[in-house]
């Protein structure tokens, strides 16, 4: 089963892509920067805030996100290719879902603050530090697809035993 969504369908839970381990990008090729755009799109479409190749059915370490807020807003796309956190500090809990996940949100302790490298549309490295709020979780939750790790992987055994039957249900329809 897949999200409908523009030409990058989004894979949904229990679809064996999203539990793999995604290879690290050597050189930005036009062929990436189509991928990251493609991404965006499909990203927006979905109302979601973040989304990781895996979800899209392509191993490739790369992750787009934007947490502006939505409609009337100015668009603030990142595009990040080999994402990785280098240093984090403190815990948070917050409530998330995924669009691989539809209709499941549960709570999820994250660190709180992070300092982050990767490489822009260009492949240019670079470093942002300090890091927090929803951004800080939305690129730790996108890094994890990357790991081939999902939300629900980390939520209490109460909210997995609430979930348990959606989750089954969207395992059985990816087959």
């Amino acid at each position: 089963m897949q999200a409908t969504v523009s030409n990058r369908p989004i894979l949904v839970y229990g679809n064996q892509a999203l539990r793999k381990r995604a290879k690290p990008v050597t050189v930005v090729s036009p062929e990436l920067k189509r991928l990251a755009e493609d991404m965006l799109e499909s990203m927006y479409e979905s109302n979601g805030i973040g989304l990781a190749a895996p979800q899209v059915g392509e191993s490739v370490r790369l992750i787009v996100v934007d947490v502006s807020g939505g409609e009337g807003k100015e668009k603030q796309p990142l595009v990040l290719f080999n994402p990785e956190i280098l240093s984090s500090k403190g815990e948070t809990v917050a409530e998330e879902g995924c669009l691989s996940v539809p209709g499941v949100w549960a709570d999820v302790t994250r660190p709180e603050i992070i300092t982050l490298r990767a490489m822009d549309r260009d492949g240019k490295p670079f470093e942002l530090k300090g890091i927090d709020g929803i951004l800080a979780r939305c690129i730790q939750h996108e890094i994890d697809h990357l790991e081939g790790v999902l939300f629900v992987d980390k939520i209490s055994s109460t909210d997995r035993l609430l979930n348990e039957a959606k989750l089954k249900k969207m395992a059985r329809q990816a087959k």
